[in-house]
């Protein structure tokens, strides 16, 4: 994948941005900080937080118009529009960092801020057009990994760079070189035209800003991951604006420090990035979510008891060689690191996520909504941040052993909030942890519109097993008794679950399950039914009682038959009595999951589905 047209002209295209955005960022801050401040017309201060402003203002006023002009034209062509633009803008910053301009550097400076902005929201809706369905979360790592380590490069050559001979002179060729490239790499991308329905645009900046959150806010699963996302970069925000005073007041160390404590979060992120791409089996995967959550909490509260004591000599400030090689370090480095591993596992399956429940042709704009709510977050965090160490006195790892905390807290509440992210954990548990999965045909699972997925029922648990094959939300029609079991039945009402019984026991209830079943295929959802109407007890393939046809009749959408293969003795399946009753004695039992082709539901029947299910288990 990576080595494809689809995706690497991308890929180089959207790293030389983030690498010539923060290249050029810090060198206006250090040529403001450290050179010819008496030339500025405000003060340093000012200056450094009107710069920090006027870079994110534009994702609050541009953000909502982005996202709907990415999704109605061609998005191969609207990034080397931008990447012009970003040349245009580079070309101009080289000659007011040559002439020591630094009010034109300044407002250059929200020129590519609003660059920046219009280039997220096709950044991201890209990936789902050009990658298989199965290359999304390989594709996401790559461009987090790619991100975070051009914010690295960019922002460490800049330190270094500004303070060499010559300096100003090679950081304006720098920027338009890289701008330049960035164009060139631009124009391999091949073409990545509109998916859904062309809208008229319309440039309503607040309005828009509103209107994007609102519709994002439509659909509660995106929403939440809008605001997990957002979260992220609340924490990573405050942890990168205070690296440079924790290194110097709790570490007692110089810039040199900062900077590898600033590599070694980067190169985490990058490497929990491809963590979570190869703990996903090639798919988008919600299930790695509350490690990276828990991860970023435990490594939080971690660093606080990691700051080692106070040397001696407190004049002494330690350059990046005896840092390193003191044990007393050690922890505090692998903190930094964990943080960053955990933060990748946690954002990469998130913007996967957004991407593949979107609306076809609304991705950019729920991307859009993500960059407006990312800026509001980073905001508020530098808001707490002054308010905490400022006014209240706080000191910096009281204030992260608060994010941690915090931490804990939102997740709780994002969970909460949508039921389905912990059904998809315990999925993963049970799926990669409990037993060992494999899936053979998930493709065949339609991507759009109706279907019912009919599958044999071998154990309580058949249902989490077959939710971690699809990306796609699947409503269960499951027995009453079961989806009104205390501690799960709560669960289950949010998920969608459809209770069912025979007609003996409610006719009420039997109705009410079709008549359901037929409201959620009218609202193109995907269905799942377990024909025999119960959990086997001798582990064959029983009869299907339950009324496929009837189903079928009604609405003759595609069926996707289904086997399930493994399970049957297993704790949770029903042999030598009810499940949970005896003592477990298989662990880590291989079971599979095989799809076949999609039947045409005006042809399926009861009879045709079941030999097809049969075939599938090999009887």
């Amino acid at each position: 994948m990576l080595l494809t047209k689809r995706f690497l002209p991308y890929f180089v295209t959207q790293c030389l941005g983030a690498l010539n955005d923060n290249f050029y960022k810090n060198i206006l801050l250090l040529l403001v900080t450290f050179s010819q401040v008496q030339d500025l017309p405000i003060s340093v201060d000012l200056f450094v937080n009107l710069a920090a402003g006027l870079f994110i203002l534009p994702f609050f006023l541009f953000s909502a118009h982005a996202g709907v002009v990415a999704d109605n034209m061609d998005k191969a062509k609207l990034i080397r529009q931008l990447k012009l633009l970003e040349v245009i803008i580079m070309f101009s910053a080289a000659i007011a960092i040559l002439n020591g301009n630094y009010m034109m550097m300044l407002l250059l400076l929200f020129l590519t801020g609003s660059q920046s902005a219009y280039f997220g929201p096709v950044k991201y809706s890209l990936l789902p057009q050009a990658l298989q369905e199965d290359e999304l979360v390989s594709g996401n790592a790559w461009v987090e990994m790619g991100t975070f380590l051009s914010i690295l490069i960019g922002t460490l050559s800049a330190g270094i760079l500004i303070f060499e001979d010559n300096g100003t002179q090679w950081s304006a060729m720098i920027v338009a070189l890289l701008a330049l490239l960035g164009y060139l790499a631009s124009r391999a991308i091949p073409a990545l035209p509109p998916q859904g329905t062309i809208e008229k645009i319309r440039f309503r900046p607040l309005s828009g800003t509103w209107r994007s959150i609102q519709k994002a806010r439509q659909t509660p699963s995106i929403w939440m991951a809008i605001i997990a996302i957002s979260w992220f970069w609340f924490l990573g925000a405050t942890y990168l604006t205070q690296f440079p005073n924790f290194t110097k007041l709790h570490l007692h160390s110089g810039a040199a420090v900062v900077s590898l404590l600033l590599g070694l979060f980067s190169i985490g992120i990058a490497v929990g990035s491809f963590i979570c791409e190869r703990f996903s089996y090639g798919h988008v995967e919600l299930g790695l979510l509350p490690f990276g959550a828990l991860g970023l909490t435990l490594f939080g509260i971690d660093l606080l008891w990691a700051i080692p004591p106070v040397p001696i000599d407190a004049s002494v400030v330690y350059g990046i060689n005896a840092f390193i090689t003191q044990s007393q370090h050690f922890r505090v480095m692998l903190d930094f690191f964990m943080i960053g591993v955990s933060g990748g596992l946690f954002i990469v399956p998130l913007y996967a996520f957004i991407q593949s429940r979107s609306a076809k042709g609304e991705c950019a704009q729920a991307i859009a909504a993500n960059n407006i709510m990312n800026a509001l977050f980073m905001v508020v965090s530098a808001l707490l941040s002054m308010l905490l160490l400022g006014i209240a006195g706080w000191s910096i790892p009281q204030l992260f052993l608060l994010l941690a905390v915090m931490n804990l807290g939102m997740i709780l509440y994002v969970y909460s909030q949508v039921p389905e992210f912990i059904l998809r954990f315990i999925s993963y548990l049970l799926s990669h942890v409990i037993y060992r999965v494999t899936v053979t045909g998930r493709e065949k699972i339609p991507k759009l519109g109706a279907g019912i997925i009919v599958c044999n029922h071998v154990s309580d648990v058949d249902t989490l097993i077959i939710m971690g094959t699809s990306i796609r939300p699947i409503r269960f029609v499951m027995e009453q008794s079961v989806s009104e079991r205390p501690l799960l039945k709560s669960v289950f009402c949010h998920a969608g679950v459809i209770p069912i019984c025979s007609p003996k026991q409610s006719d009420t209830t039997y109705n009410h399950a079709f008549e359901a079943i037929h409201e959620a295929l009218s609202n193109n959802e995907l269905v799942c039914i377990f024909p025999e109407g119960r959990v086997t007890s001798d582990g064959a393939l029983g009869e299907f009682y339950v009324d496929i046809d009837k189903i079928l009749a009604r609405d003759p959408v595609p069926v996707i038959p289904m086997a399930l293969k493994g399970l049957w003795g297993t704790y949770f399946s029903h042999k030598d009595g009810q499940a949970l009753t005896t003592i477990p004695i298989r662990f880590r039992s291989r079971v599979s999951v095989t799809l076949a082709e999609v039947i045409d539901g005006h042809v399926a029947n009861k009879d045709s589905l079941r030999v097809k299910i049969a075939s599938l288990l090999g009887k």
